[in-house]
């Protein structure tokens, strides 16, 4: 072999060598960047703000009732401004519940773990606030409306959520969820999934809030009557993954007929056998017109059935619902259901 063919052999093998390893580089980089879309990129967040009852006082100017929101099974809800100009969100605990919890170190630790929740479907807890007699959780400001108003407290001012939108919220509240079961270490569970629990922004995100508080009402029923499963007062087993999924299924259902859950009406009951039989045209919302292709809304009424139609052992898991919810939301870019 002669000088020459070794070394034309030799800027072969380099060339080949060459092409191999600029290949590798490039499937890592697409594998890299195949994993990065897939997962969601948050910003790091701070540690749990303790903020002194002056601080939240001065914010809701005496918990004026012009800061006023609402109340709810837990407290009383306010729109605070604080020193820096930040809007947030005041929950005051209702005081018999701080005196029910009275002595107990519970709040301080819980809050501080879920202060570092994020995630683009939860509202974020900023920090909080104790002192004798008070309980206190300050939340980012989100400017929202929640889905029991669109649903069930609708005015002319505010437009109803067409079908692409309302699944949509679906997937999203869904995201929120299996955020808080399978990603938060240790797991949260919600404890009251519900439609009230749930913030649309304008471009129609939904938030989930008022998580990880169940320890608060251990064994009160205000607020839960139609949103748990039978298993939550069955011996005290109380607020679970599973009950979370059943309370996800009852808001899938409100969110395909628009009626409410609760005290005199049992969606469930009402909604299990229409299903069963194939007459989902008599669920939907008769307020909104229902769409010639009924197949996302079939499927979504199918996943809210085996959600609240089954036993706790028997329930779907959060991903499994995730999964369906997230193929129905990616179809419904591809329908204009408002046209149909």
């Amino acid at each position: 072999m002669t000088t020459h063919d070794v070394a034309y052999d030799i800027s072969l093998s380099f060339l080949i060598l060459s092409f191999v390893v600029l290949v590798i580089i490039l499937i890592i980089i697409l594998c890299n960047k195949k994993q990065v879309k897939g997962q969601e990129i948050l910003p790091t967040r701070k540690s749990a703000h303790i903020y002194s009852l002056i601080d939240v006082d001065e914010a809701t100017e005496g918990f004026s009732t012009r800061r006023l929101v609402g109340q709810g099974r837990l407290g009383t809800v306010y729109t605070g401004v604080m020193s820096r100009g930040d809007m947030v969100i005041v929950k005051r605990i209702h005081p018999r519940l701080v005196l029910s919890n009275a002595g107990n170190s519970t709040f301080s630790s819980v809050l501080k773990s879920l202060c570092a929740v994020q995630h683009p479907n939860i509202v974020s807890i900023l920090g909080f606030s104790e002192a004798p007699g008070e309980r206190i959780i300050v939340s980012e400001f989100v400017g929202m409306i929640s889905l029991e108003f669109y649903l069930h407290g609708n005015s002319e001012g505010v437009a109803l959520l067409d079908w692409g939108n309302r699944l949509k919220v679906a997937a999203g509240l869904a995201r929120g969820i299996e955020h808080l079961h399978e990603v938060v270490m240790p797991p949260i569970v919600h404890g009251c999934v519900k439609s009230s629990n749930v913030l649309i922004d304008l471009k129609f995100v939904a938030k989930i809030c008022d998580y990880g508080l169940s320890f608060l009402t251990p064994q009160e029923k205000e607020g839960l009557v139609g949103y748990v499963d039978d298993e939550f007062w069955i011996n005290k087993k109380g607020a679970s993954k599973e009950s979370d999924v059943y309370g996800l299924g009852v808001v899938l259902l409100e969110i395909l007929s628009g009626r409410r859950s609760g005290k005199g009406f049992n969606i469930v009951e009402w909604a299990l056998p229409l299903i069963k039989e194939t007459k989902i045209s008599q669920l939907l919302d008769t307020r909104i017109v229902i769409p010639s292709d009924m197949k996302p809304l079939v499927r979504l009424a199918k996943v809210a059935a085996a959600c609240v139609g089954n036993s706790r052992k028997n329930r779907p898991s959060i991903v499994q619902v995730v999964a369906i919810l997230n193929n129905l939301e990616e179809g419904a870019l591809f329908i204009s259901f408002g046209s149909l």
